[in-house]
């Protein structure tokens, strides 16, 4: 009998809604409102205390309290010049890829002339003060400052912060490849600080230890574990947020065409990150399906983290969908709206074209999941548990606010007067529409 890691679910022949295709699908047992009410007793401590509040987390959670929680300059320098020369130019390369393609996402100003004498111009003006957050954990994330970073320079943003967590083998500072990437990209202020906490001080600022200020920011963007994502919900509103980022997801879309090897190779690669990561099959081939469990247990059993990556296979967000056609295995995928999805079939690049539900599309042979995490020129920073089916990714555009600039003359305010006040009686605003014929009075 083949040992199967990946639960299957067969809908060949089988007629499934969309609801019923939701209810189907695997999913990570995230919720995030149930640690909501431990998250809020630390937003109020931040608030209430500041820095002290922060320090006490951070001893608690992370076993260590930094002296300051900003990260002395001479300490970024250091990590720098004391990276991996191999690690700096792969960083490099990673920076310079994503620069490029974010470079053309920035967007012109557009003044439009509904009539003459009115005119109507969009501005895109970028946030002032952004909080950037690189989570710790299992794994080391430079790749993250890379992705947070360069976009908000792309879009001119004046002032970011990046927040990552104290590490207590790193005399309470973030992990120094962390400060090096901050380094090598510019970026001056880096808090030695984590978790829900972290988000809490990002809000509301505080007081460091040396007395120096710790401004608040306007918005916070970069994954993190539940706490992270729970603090964020909560404080939406005081700051604006990129989205609600849970456990990683891969999906892989594939046909009979497709390697076994490459299919289980990119299922471990994101199963390795979290024994909550997410990793999906939808195939039309039965035979694929079982070459890719049986090399998910030799490729599993031979890699560095055995123990995480067979959790996170067999857990209940992971799973095959068996399909009876391409198009029913573009219903499932749509309806999973994955983090990372790849699409590996005949044509893969026609059949990427008609999903519609994705927060990045990897297509074919020769782009896995893990060249969009560090070197494609794509950012990795995508939504998860469903959003994308109604989000993005992060972008230039994510800090970047549209603003209208209305500009009338009076010949132009005369012309369209009558409109504004019918709509403004039917709406029982009478004063709205007074607003204007007060400015008619001495109109020809």
């Amino acid at each position: 009998m083949l040992d199967q890691l990946l639960k299957r679910t067969d809908l060949r022949g089988r007629d499934v809604s969309a609801a019923e295709l939701r209810a189907l699908l695997p999913r990570a047992e995230i919720d995030v409102d149930a640690v909501s009410a431990q998250v809020r007793p630390v937003l109020d401590a931040v608030r209430e205390r500041g820095v002290a509040a922060t320090r006490e987390f951070s001893l608690h959670f992370d076993g260590v309290a930094p002296a300051t929680v900003r990260v002395p300059s001479a300490r970024l320098a250091e990590a720098l010049d004391a990276l991996d020369p191999a690690v700096r130019a792969a960083l490099r390369e990673a920076a310079d890829r994503a620069r490029r393609v974010h470079e053309d996402q920035r967007r012109a100003e557009v003044r439009t002339e509904v009539v003459a004498g009115g005119t109507v111009t969009e501005r895109w003006v970028p946030v002032r003060r952004v909080g950037l957050y690189v989570p710790g954990g299992n794994a080391v994330y430079p790749s993250s400052v890379v992705m947070n970073v360069v976009p908000a320079q792309v879009a001119g943003v004046d002032s970011m912060v990046v927040c990552s967590p104290p590490q207590a083998g790193h005399g309470g500072l973030p992990h120094p490849t962390v400060l090096a990437a901050c380094a090598m990209l510019g970026v001056t202020e880096v808090w030695a600080v984590g978790g829900a906490q972290a988000i809490a001080l990002l809000g509301y600022g505080g007081t460091d230890t040396d007395g120096s200020e710790l401004e608040p920011v306007d918005l916070v963007t970069g994954p993190g574990n539940v706490y992270v994502t729970a603090a964020k919900r909560l404080l939406r509103g005081l700051i604006g947020i990129d989205g609600e980022a849970g456990p990683t997801e891969i999906a892989i879309l594939a046909d009979g065409t497709a390697d076994p090897v490459h299919v289980a190779a990119d299922l471990v690669s994101q199963a390795e990150h979290d024994t909550l990561a997410a990793s999906v099959l939808v195939t039309t081939s039965e035979p694929l399906a079982d070459a890719v469990d049986a090399e998910l247990g030799r490729q599993a059993a031979a890699t560095r983290h055995t123990a995480r990556v067979r959790q996170a296979l067999t857990g209940p967000q992971s799973g095959c969908i068996l399909v009876g056609s391409l198009d029913q295995g573009l219903a499932v995928v749509d309806a999973y709206a994955a983090e990372h999805l790849e699409v590996q079939t005949a044509d893969a690049a026609a059949v990427a074209r008609r999903v519609r539900n994705a927060g990045a599309i990897f297509v074919g042979p020769y782009a896995p999941v893990s060249l969009g995490d560090y070197c494609a020129g794509s950012n990795h920073v995508l939504p998860t548990g469903g959003c994308a089916r109604h989000s993005s990714g992060l972008s230039v555009g994510s800090f970047l606010r549209g603003i209208h600039l209305v500009e009338y003359d009076q010949d132009a305010l005369v012309k369209v007067a009558d409109h504004v006040v019918a709509l403004a009686e039917a709406e029982d605003l009478p004063a709205h529409g007074q607003a204007v014929t007060a400015r008619l009075r001495d109109a020809p």
